[in-house]
C-alpha cells in the first residue's frame, strides 16, 4: 500500500493505525446508529420524547433525564442512544494507540528522545481524557 515513500516504517504503521482505525470507527458509528434508529436496541431517552429535550440547555437535559456525565456513559452501553459513543471513543483513542506503538518502537530502537516524547504524549492524552483536570470537556 505504501509505495514511493521515504517515511520510516514506524510512521507508516502509525498512519495505518489512524487510517484503518478511522474507517473502523466510522463503520461502528454507522452500525450502532442503525441499531438505535431501527429500534433494535431500546434507547435510554425515548425517541418520542427526545424532541422535547432538544431546546434545553445541556445541564437541564442531563438532569431531566438522569444522564451521567464524564465516563458515566459506559454504564449505559446497553442502550441504543449510548452505544453510538463506542465509535466516537474509538476515534478519539486512535492517537493514543498510535503513540503507544511509536513509544514501543522507539524504545526498542534506543531512540530515547522520541520514545520519551511519544510516551509523554500518551500520558498527556490519557490525563486529558480521564477528566481529572476538569477542563470542562465532559
Amino acid at each position: 500500500m505504501h509505495t514511493n515513500t521515504n517515511a520510516p516504517k514506524e510512521q507508516l504503521v502509525y498512519a495505518d493505525i489512524l487510517f484503518y482505525g478511522c474507517w473502523t470507527g466510522l463503520a461502528l458509528m454507522g452500525i450502532t446508529y442503525l441499531l438505535y434508529v431501527s429500534g433494535i436496541m431500546e434507547p435510554y431517552v425515548s425517541m418520542k420524547l427526545i424532541t422535547q429535550y432538544w431546546s434545553m440547555p445541556v445541564n437541564e437535559y442531563l438532569t431531566a433525564n438522569n444522564v451521567p456525565t464524564g465516563w458515566g456513559w459506559i454504564s449505559l452501553l446497553g442502550k441504543g442512544d449510548f452505544l453510538n459513543f463506542l465509535g466516537i471513543a474509538l476515534l478519539a483513542g486512535l492517537t493514543i494507540v498510535g503513540f503507544v506503538y511509536l513509544s514501543i518502537v522507539y524504545f526498542k530502537q534506543k531512540d530515547f528522545k522520541f520514545a520519551i516524547i511519544s510516551l509523554l504524549e500518551v500520558l498527556t492524552l490519557c490525563l486529558a481524557a480521564s477528566g481529572i483536570i476538569g477542563g470542562g470537556a465532559h
